[in-house]
């Protein structure tokens, strides 16, 4: 199982607590697949997603694990994009539609990364 820092830890909770409401609401009549183990292993719990939500994600992964700064600032805050244009379109709206919903349903705390 890969290490993940603290850091990377939370950015991944979020991320995929994001992409994973996004699923839920849009793609609700595709079957999920599970996401892989490591990733799992940080929710405790088995969470699925379509196909096309699990291949944005795992372009997600492959970014945040190759991110070249130390510390890592929010993707939203920093210099170097390294998203490609498609991918940070799609991210910026799974990020506007989720955000705004997790908010409305209590999650306070996601008002901050909504924010900023």
């Amino acid at each position: 199982m890969e290490q993940y820092s603290n850091v990377q830890k939370k950015d991944l909770k979020v991320l995929v607590s994001f992409i994973r409401v996004f699923c839920e609401l849009k793609h609700e009549h595709q079957s999920g697949i599970p996401l892989p183990a490591d990733i799992a292993a940080i929710f405790r719990k088995e969470i699925s997603l379509c196909p096309e939500c699990r291949a944005l994600l795992k372009y997600a992964l492959e970014k945040l694990r190759t991110c070249p700064l130390d510390p890592k600032s929010s993707c939203k805050q920093c210099h170097i994009h390294c998203y490609s244009r498609e991918y940070r379109a799609r991210i910026r709206e799974i990020m506007a539609f989720s955000g705004r919903r997790m908010v409305m349903r209590g999650r306070l705390d996601y008002l901050w990364h909504y924010l900023f």
